[in-house]
């Protein structure tokens, strides 16, 4: 297995240590395919994760955010009615999982629900007021602003 070695954004930038981990640790990603999934863009800075969970009801499923990592985790309990069935075969998987997805700074959990035996979590981005861009006037010496100077000039 091969690494990647992020030294030279090191060496260049300032402050992308999360950056470097975040893509490390996809690259070390599981490829596991259990539970499928799908993640959709549902609208302007607004996103959906959708996961296939038949078998299991909200009681055995847990969503959780922690510094920016969101952890869908399934836990299927078997009772002893099932212990006593009988399968000839068993294609409906009934095993436990955990899935992990990092979460883009400002990116908020809004709302989880089961529907159909898919799980949605719908995602929104929130980004503060304080770093969306804003309009700087421009000044001259006088202290003039240059829109009102030009609108007399026109």
């Amino acid at each position: 297995m091969t690494t990647i070695d992020f030294t030279p954004l090191f060496r260049s930038a300032i402050g992308f240590d999360r950056l470097a981990s975040t893509l490390e640790s996809a690259y070390r990603a599981e490829t596991g395919g259990y539970p499928p999934y799908n993640i959709e863009v549902t609208g302007d800075d607004r996103y959906r994760i959708s996961m296939a969970v038949a078998g299991f009801d909200e009681q055995a499923l847990d969503v959780q955010v922690k510094e920016s990592v969101l952890t869908v985790s399934g836990t299927h309990k078997e009772s002893t009615k099932d212990k006593e069935r009988r399968f000839l075969y068993r294609g409906i998987a009934t095993r436990n999982f955990e899935r992990r997805f990092q979460l883009a700074d400002y990116v908020k959990v809004v709302d989880a629900r089961i529907d159909a035996g898919l799980l949605h979590i719908d995602l929104a981005r929130e980004i503060p007021e304080a770093m969306k861009p804003r309009k700087i006037e421009i000044r001259t010496d006088g202290g003039n602003l240059l829109e009102g100077k030009a609108e007399k000039a026109a």
